[in-house]
């Protein structure tokens, strides 16, 4: 049975973790989100994945709606600055933010268990949790565009 766009697909795993890679080097170095996409695409070798335009929309998006995205994070994220959070932590947060805010075909426990499954893999043991409270706060409660 071919997979739906509501349902989860390695592809879409692996544009995420392109987007966080964008997402996380241009965090960390105070550059600007499309000078480091650019680079980034012209490393790449040819031919280029499947999933990269997923990819470069994520990064795209995030930058876009960067303001808002990070305004809900803030909001809904208690206890914590969003300066406070580690690099990883909070691109993924962005990632998913922008998937449950502003990307209808993807569902809302998809967009938490990509961003939890790469915290898993990519970052602190405590952040699977904080992530999962985070992202399921704001898909109750924060507003869709």
């Amino acid at each position: 049975m071919a997979e739906g766009p509501k349902s989860q697909s390695p592809a879409r795993r692996k544009a995420r973790k392109r987007a966080l890679d964008v997402l996380y080097e241009a965090d960390l170095r105070d550059l600007p989100v499309r000078t480091v996409l650019a680079a980034y695409l012209e490393r790449m070798e040819l031919p280029r994945p499947e999933h990269l335009p997923y990819a470069v929309s994520l990064a795209e998006g995030v930058n876009e709606h960067l303001d808002n995205i990070d305004e809900t994070i803030a909001t809904f994220a208690e206890g914590w600055t969003i300066d406070r959070m580690p690099v990883v932590d909070r691109n993924l947060a962005r990632i998913a933010v922008f998937e449950l805010l502003y990307v209808p075909e993807i569902d809302d426990p998809v967009a938490i268990t990509e961003a939890v499954e790469l915290a898993k893999e990519l970052s602190t043991d405590d952040s699977p949790r904080f992530l999962n409270g985070l992202l399921g706060r704001i898909a109750d409660y924060a507003p869709r565009h």
